[in-house]
């Protein structure tokens, strides 16, 4: 099969889209696939092109099998709702021209969150006359109010109607969470063209690890500390300041750490109210490159995962959730009840606290710095609960959705 990929977001940028499709793509070529990426040049999240590529209209390369088409976008950081949205429409034009000077192929899968992307690859699905798969990972334009970046309005209640328009015209979508599917029912979309991929990991590359790694543990003062770790995009969307609020509340503890290691639109909020507290357990680590991310993981005892306190959170699962897992790491879920929350209960793999509550986060903290049985419980649950979620089968899984729009 030949198989088309149109995303924002891919390596060497590290975040969960870019993660997840290079993570499935590769393994589509491996069973003997040809796959094209039509993507942007590397600049997420802060909005800098990264070190050896350059914003060019157009340029080729492969990527471990992967053909990979970097095109022109208009470039900006995750952060402001108008210069996002140019970034966004920016992609949607010059990705989907780039898709007519591709091989001709079986099937053009656009991946969201933000579904100008999935628009570019309708029309170019309609124009190439070929089957369209809307790959689902948020429910954009809710996430947006979700999140304060913009108040319900005439251009919300417009982009919404796009939405139904966009779920109207695919072939098939494939949702990251049953959650997704279920709000997409109930709004009248016919189940029978849904299929559900969750996140998940690599456990080519994340295993569990035996100790911290050595020189990333003395460089930044963790060798003797229980670290608890935040990993990965800081955005607005997770409410990093009660993660810091938390850490306050702990402060008096020497042999407890927190770390942050990422980039995005919240990092400078983080970093403002560490120095406001004058806070010294609190270490902050600049966004690294993705093969760092298993070193980076073997620091942490325990990962912190929040989101901040939004009913559309609900229905979200983040990613970082299922590297915990492969890296042997126990969690606590700071985000509201709902799919996320029920896979951490169902497979005891870590502990969860109710959202935007620094004062139980910093417990529950404490509690397991203190408590080696109930860590190593929670980290031997962890380890095996990791084989549900590998790549290998949802990548499998995912193919299947595309031969069926193919039928």
């Amino acid at each position: 099969m030949n198989i088309l990929f149109l995303t924002d977001n891919f390596p060497p940028e590290g975040n969960a889209p870019a993660t997840r499709t290079y993570e499935h793509a590769i393994r589509w070529v491996n069973d003997g696939h040809e796959v094209t990426v039509i993507t942007g040049a590397p600049n997420f999240p802060e909005g800098v092109v990264f070190e050896g590529y350059k914003n060019r209209w157009y340029c080729r390369e492969s990527v471990d099998g992967i053909n990979v088409v970097r095109v022109k976008t208009y470039i900006t950081a995750n952060e402001g709702f108008a210069k996002r949205v140019l970034d966004y429409m920016s992609f949607m034009v010059t990705g989907c021209v780039a898709g007519f000077f591709q091989k001709k192929p079986d099937v053009i899968v656009a991946t969201s969150p933000q579904f100008f992307n999935a628009l570019g690859g309708w029309v170019l699905a309609a124009l190439r006359r070929k089957p369209y798969i809307f790959e689902l990972r948020d429910i954009w334009p809710a996430s947006i109010t979700a999140v304060g970046a913009m108040q319900n309005s005439r251009i919300i209640n417009l982009l919404e109607k796009l939405e139904m328009f966009l779920y109207g015209r695919a072939d098939r979508i494939i949702s990251v969470t049953q959650s997704f599917k279920d709000e997409l029912v109930g709004r009248g979309v016919a189940s029978s063209k849904i299929d559900v991929v969750l996140n998940g990991v690599d456990l080519s590359r994340y295993s569990p690890a035996t100790r911290k790694d050595v020189e990333l543990a003395e460089l930044y003062g963790l060798t003797d500390k229980f670290v608890a770790g935040y990993i990965g995009t800081h955005g607005l969307a997770h409410g990093l300041r009660h993660v810091v609020e938390a850490a306050r509340l702990l402060q008096h503890r020497d042999d407890i750490r927190f770390v942050f290691a990422g980039g995005g639109a919240a990092r400078t909020q983080v970093h403002d109210l560490v120095r406001k507290y004058q806070l010294t357990n609190v270490i902050m680590i600049p966004r690294q490159p993705k093969e760092m991310m298993p070193r980076l993981w073997s620091l942490c005892d325990v990962s912190l995962i929040n989101l901040r306190d939004a009913s559309l959170f609900k229905t979200v699962i983040p990613s970082k959730m299922f590297e915990a897992m492969g890296m042997g790491i126990p969690m606590i879920l700071s985000v509201p009840a709902g799919e996320a929350t029920g896979i951490v209960e169902a497979t005891n793999s870590g502990l969860v606290v109710p959202p935007e509550a620094p004062f139980e986060l910093a417990a529950e903290v404490s509690r397991l710095c203190d408590d080696n049985s109930l860590h190593n419980s929670l980290k031997s649950n962890a380890i095996s609960a990791a084989e549900q979620y590998s790549r290998d089968t949802l990548a499998s899984i995912m193919l299947e959705s595309f031969t069926r729009a193919c039928k």
